[in-house]
């Protein structure tokens, strides 16, 4: 894996704005007197070091020291490291919904990445060597991040930092021609397909960087122009990084801070450094030939249409070329496509290893490993056949027994007491160990999630705030989304005066009873995944990329609960624990004093079809919200 990037060619339509910008001395910054400087301010600070194939030294490091310099300027900074895909997108989305529409947000990002078909993208921990289609599927291009955080404010600053390499390993596609938004700036530690370097401490592009904005000159676009004739002059050219800018140079992004120029005083003198430097963009050893070879293979006997496209991304003129077009076809027009692996017979007891998933690391906030492994359950699932009975038996003991106890009250399905297998043994250790859970009270939980009207009916009671709405405003029977916990708990305590009962969120246990419908399968439908049977990435139509579906647009579970897989992740009661050891096994909360970070549940419609398992799981801070966090309700039954 490599700390690598850039969008070479992908600048072709920005012009003289792309020239390195090491290519001449810095000009001289505009006086204080003649600015105008942005009054709220706000930072994402991302440092991904622990790869497992090619850990960085300092990565981290810059993430901290970055973190404290932009608080010194004035910048809300939130900092997090060590970061999967899931975590990297959520703590993207989370933060471009809470800048302002005058607010000057500013990303930066330490790690590795990689130029592919001509897209820019930085690589989340899960993104590995050894597996060459992730580096495609998991890695997020930069062009993403800039848009997200210009689509909805247009007359806001907005700049991107990227410290890493940009290098490309596979073949070179043909660049993407990219108009950058107006005042937007984007700053590179190295210019196309070379690589960026690390020392003892810092990278040597952000010690660059902390040392201009220690300077007693305002933090404009003139503080990149110097850090990087600083690099340049340090390495004799070797690294040459470089600003492509949409934003008026007269912009000051910060004012100059006695406070900054201390914060920066330890910033590595990369010319001092030179003995100690080591590269951060590290190509596979295999050659050009073999690592393709290598990446057809890992792909070879897939059902999924996105990893045939991610091979054309990074071969557009591979030698499998026509077998990725002609797989993408055939996949497509076969809509539910048949996993390669050949399914267990119809009498076995034991249901199929469920399909791989990624496998993120630790996460500062969110973590998910992912990726599962054939393991046999802990105890005996019923066979096919018996699975199917005994949904339908459950099945018909909710069917037509829907509630609603008010106008405005989202319906409920009434759930029987039962038992049942708790969790996996896939490799995530969050879902183990599998463990049997007897419920022994009946409960109703939400038909479907909570959506954008019912949300709103709260608001307008003064009790909710009211969110505004991620681009366009959604449909009335969206599921509500971008909500924490937090907001979650007021709208059950607004709901439960409303409609007279003691409305809360299900806990974790009773929400996987209820998705799993009666079953023990990998999927409430079975142990394969099916397309048309979720609101997710890849798992077939109906599907929007930028939205979820309304809810209820795929077929419900044998409960008749809609929309379980997929959709939104949901909120539940419980505090996130790594693993179920030591669960409580009669269904109820297992809850912490002074828990922060709670459960959510289900996957939601940007993740792939491996995220729609009925044991998957994972965590969020309580107080924050999320573009894809939802929830559904649930009550005691009398």
């Amino acid at each position: 894996m490599w700390r690598t990037l850039l969008i070479a060619g992908m600048f072709v339509t920005i012009g003289a704005a792309l020239e390195p910008a090491c290519a001449a001395p810095a000009a001289s910054p505009p006086q204080a007197s003649d600015m105008t400087v942005a009054q709220h301010r706000a930072a994402l600070v991302i440092g991904n070091a622990d790869y497992a194939d090619h850990p960085l030294e300092s990565a981290s490091r810059d993430a901290g020291e970055m973190s404290h310099a932009l608080a010194s300027l004035g910048f809300d900074v939130t900092r997090r490291t060590n970061l999967d895909e899931t975590a990297m997108r959520q703590a993207i989305d989370a933060f471009a919904a809470r800048l302002g529409p005058r607010d000057t947000g500013l990303v930066y990002f330490a790690g590795h990445g990689i130029q592919a078909g001509g897209d820019a993208r930085l690589l989340p921990l899960d993104a590995r060597e050894q597996a060459p289609a992730t580096l495609v599927t998991k890695g997020i291009a930069a062009r993403e991040i800039v848009e997200r955080m210009a689509r909805a404010r247009p007359d806001a600053a907005n700049i991107v930092v990227l410290d890493m390499c940009l290098t490309e390993p596979f073949e070179k596609g043909r660049a993407q021609a990219w108009t950058l938004p107006p005042r937007t700036l984007v700053a590179y530690a190295a210019a196309p397909g070379d690589v960026a370097v690390e020392g003892a401490r810092n990278g040597r592009y952000t010690a660059a960087l902390l040392r201009a904005l220690g300077k007693e000159t305002p933090f404009t676009s003139a503080t990149f122009d110097e850090a990087a004739a600083d690099v340049a002059r340090a390495s004799h050219g070797a690294q040459q990084p470089w600003i492509a800018s949409s934003l008026a140079r007269g912009f000051a992004l910060a004012d100059a801070s006695p406070v900054m120029r201390m914060a920066t005083a330890n910033a590595i003198d990369p010319a001092e450094s030179a003995n100690i430097v080591r590269t951060r963009g590290i190509l596979p050893k295999d050659s050009n030939e073999q690592y393709e070879l290598t990446f057809w293979d890992s792909i070879k006997d897939s059902t999924y249409p996105s990893d045939y496209e991610a091979y054309l991304k990074a071969y557009p003129n591979g030698r499998f070329a026509a077998l990725a077009k002609a797989r993408i076809e055939r996949l497509r027009a076969g809509g539910a496509a048949k996993p390669a692996t050949t399914p267990p017979p119809a009498a076995t007891a034991t249901p199929a290893a469920p399909a791989p998933k990624p496998a993120p690391s630790a996460a500062a906030v969110s973590e998910k490993p992912k990726a599962a492994a054939p393991a046999t359950p802990a105890a005996p699932a019923p066979a096919p056949a018996a699975t199917a009975a005994v949904a339908a038996k459950t099945a018909a003991k909710t069917a037509g027994n829907e509630i609603k106890d008010c106008p405005s009250c989202p319906a409920l399905i009434p759930i029987s007491p039962g038992s049942f297998t708790m969790g996996s043994n896939n490799d995530d250790p969050a879902e183990k160990p599998p463990h049997r859970v007897s419920i022994a009270h009946p409960y109703a939980i939400g038909k479907t999630e909570v959506t954008v009207e019912q949300w709103n009916a709260c608001a307008e009671a003064g009790a909710c705030t009211r969110i505004a709405a991620d681009g366009d405003a959604p449909p009335a029977n969206s599921p509500m989304r971008n909500v924490s916990w937090d907001d979650a708990q007021v709208y059950v305590k607004w709901l439960s005066k409303l409609g007279g009962k003691s409305y809360r969120l299900p806990t974790e246990a009773e929400w996987e009873y209820a998705a799993r419908g009666g079953t023990q399968s990998t999927y409430w439908w079975g142990d394969q995944m099916k397309k048309g049977t979720a609101d997710c990435k890849d798992c077939g139509e109906p599907y929007r990329p930028e939205a979820p579906t309304p809810v209820a647009s795929f077929a419900a579970n044998p409960y008749g609960l809609y929309d379980m897989n997929g959709s939104v992740w949901e909120w539940v009661a419980d505090c996130w624990h790594g693993s179920y050891k030591n669960a409580p096994a009669d269904g109820r909360a297992w809850d912490d004093p002074s828990c922060s970070v709670r459960v959510i549940r289900g996957g939601s419609w940007r993740e792939g079809a491996a995220y729609m398992q009925s044991a998957t799981r994972f965590k969020y801070s309580s107080s924050v919200r999320q573009s894809q966090n939802g929830f559904r309700v649930a009550r005691d039954m009398e």
